[in-house]
Order: C-alpha cells, then structure tokens, then sequence
C-alpha cells in the first residue's frame, strides 16, 4: 500500500463526483488530505494514479499546486 493511496481516492472520487477533466489541489490541500507534506518520493508514486485512470498533467514549485487530469486513455 502507497503512502499516497488516500490522495488517489480523494482524486478518484472527486474527478467521479463533480464530473471535470482536469483537477487542481495545492501543497496545502494534499497535505491536509495525506496528513503530511508531499515530498521527493511523489514524483515515483504518481505513476500509481494511473491505475485510477488519471494523471498529473503540472507541478507547479512556483504556485504550490498540482494539476490533475484524466488519463488520455480512459
């Protein structure tokens, strides 16, 4: 089990209920979901969200967000 699977079923769900193409959530945001801060090992473990059928389309360091999206093949 991932240290992130509850931010795949908070994705998951979310992309399911408000029917969007694309999701945007900030550092703030994951960390209140995960109960702690993103760090280095998500760039290996975002691979996992496509077994959910999405993806991370930005990172953005800048503006303290991620962009969330449907996986082109889904």
């Amino acid at each position: 089990m991932s240290k992130y699977n509850l931010l795949w079923i908070y994705i998951n769900a979310t992309f399911k209920k408000q029917e969007v193409d694309s999701l945007t959530l900030s550092f703030d945001d994951i960390h209140t979901i995960l109960s702690f801060p993103i760090d280095h090992s998500f760039l290996n473990a975002k691979r996992e969200l496509l077994t959910y059928g999405y993806e991370v389309k930005k990172i953005s360091l800048k503006n303290r967000q991620i962009i969330f999206q449907k996986s082109p093949s889904k």
